[in-house]
């Protein structure tokens, strides 16, 4: 039996975005159509637009739908020479010097208006306290999992991608305020009100629409309250069993879900390998870097060492893991520990 313990690389698919994109599968217009066919197609774009600006409590900002976040980044971020700080997703740092100094894995944030900063880190779960006026936040990790309103935060322009809250792969959005000049990476036909030419897709984006209603209902109902119990009840069985282990982040404001723990002299890539043996997928680190052997440029630059940098494991749950589940983990965790101790 399997048991999926990786939501921060992708989350499931929702049952209310699976309808919604099987339900889009029937419509055949062309959404810059101007007949019945068109109009139907475009219309299932406008409503997910709308989901998407009220779930980030964005009501009359726009909203430009990409292919993912890294998309987005390029094009909130492209020519506008920001500043943002090292542990920011690669998709950020692509476009920025990281110059802004952490503490305790803290963004220390000079010049909130000339700066990007992000709403929760991938690896270690960490959230940041956003300033108002801030000009760009990446809140793919945090959306959906922790309170954050594009009005109330103060944030001039935010992006998030779908499968980090249970839509489909493939699929983001870039919001801020109606009239903001953003330069156009892709050219072409004009979609998307100009800042993002190509047909749209229609199917993903009407998946996105109805993921980001359910995932905002899922933090109204409290479900990651009982998500960050199962963080705790995991990372207290690992510490009982294993005193060297590191939490990392423990005593910071995190995300819910996400347990990030170095266990020095056992690497992170072979713990993998071992829990992926027993069963269970988890992460040495962020999806976008898995196969590359190095030593995690998150980690190290909130303070680890290479080598607890390097034996470091990520464990993300879902609203719909259970408690048996993690004690399953930590059994099997313990287990494999033990028998590299006595190696």
């Amino acid at each position: 039996m399997r048991t999926y313990l990786d939501h921060n690389a992708t989350t499931p698919l929702r049952a209310e975005a699976r309808a919604a994109m099987i339900a889009a599968m029937g419509v055949i217009g062309n959404p810059s159509s101007v007949h019945a066919e068109g109009r139907a197609a475009k219309a299932i774009i406008e409503k997910a637009r709308l989901q998407v600006a009220d779930a980030v409590g964005a009501s009359g900002a726009d909203v430009v739908f990409t292919s993912g976040a890294t998309e987005a980044a390029a094009l909130a971020l492209s020519g506008r020479g920001l500043k943002a700080a090292s542990i920011e997703h690669d998709a950020v740092n692509a476009w920025i010097d990281p110059v802004l100094a952490l503490k305790d894995g803290v963004v220390q944030i000079d010049d909130p208006a000339n700066s990007a900063v992000q709403l929760a880190n991938s690896e270690t779960g960490i959230v940041q306290t956003l300033p108002s006026g801030l000009a760009v936040s990446d809140i793919t990790q945090g959306f959906g999992k922790v309170p954050f309103a594009f009005s109330w935060s103060g944030v001039q322009m935010v992006f998030l991608s779908a499968h980090k809250f249970g839509g489909p792969a493939g699929v983001g959005a870039l919001v801020f305020p109606a009239g903001t000049d953003v330069v156009a990476q892709i050219k072409g036909g004009g979609q998307e009100m100009g800042r993002r030419s190509g047909t749209e897709n229609v199917i993903a984006i009407a998946g996105m629409g109805a993921a980001v209603t359910a995932a905002q209902a899922d933090l109204a109902a409290g479900k990651w309250e009982r998500v960050a119990e199962l963080r705790n009840i995991l990372e207290k069985a690992i510490e009982a069993d294993e005193k060297n282990t590191i939490f990392v982040g423990k005593d910071a404001n995190r995300l819910p879900n996400t347990s990030c723990f170095a266990t020095p002299g056992w690497k992170g890539e072979t713990q993998v390998m071992a829990m992926d043996l027993a069963g269970f997928a988890v992460s040495a680190g962020s999806a976008c870097s898995s196969g590359k052997v190095k030593v995690s440029r998150v980690l190290r630059a909130i303070g680890l060492d290479d080598d607890a940098a390097a034996s470091a494991l990520r464990v993300s749950l879902g609203v719909e893991t259970t408690e048996d589940e993690v004690m399953r983990f930590v059994q099997a965790w313990t287990k494999k520990r033990a028998r590299l101790r006595a190696a």
